[in-house]
């Protein structure tokens, strides 16, 4: 694929590694295999996806809850828009964190 037609984006799943580190490998594998077009490289806790220019980022953001849906993690996880900037980087995507739960106790 060319960089000059790609942009990339940037996926955080730090909290879906300390769950399993296989689910962070079903997760590349699923998105590879709905989106072809696409490139997955992986940097520790980060995915770097280089995708074409034309499309939207909220596509992989829906294949993300899509495959936490099809694993039954929807419950407990769940995609984030962030951006960070680091140096003269700007970095966009999402980051999948874990829900908090809150608990009410009745007396």
């Amino acid at each position: 694929m060319s960089r000059v037609n790609t942009k990339t984006i940037f996926v955080n799943v730090r909290d879906l590694s300390f769950k399993s580190e296989q689910i962070v490998i079903d997760l590349i594998r699923y998105i590879v295999e709905q989106l072809p077009q696409i490139e997955v490289i992986r940097n520790a806790n980060e995915l770097e996806i280089v995708m074409p220019i034309n499309m939207s980022k909220r596509v992989i953001r829906l294949r993300i809850k899509k495959f936490l849906y099809k694993k039954a993690l929807n419950d407990d996880f769940r995609p984030i828009s962030y951006r960070s900037y680091e140096k003269d980087i700007v970095k966009d995507g999402y980051m999948v964190k874990e829900k908090k739960i809150l608990e009410m106790t009745y007396y």
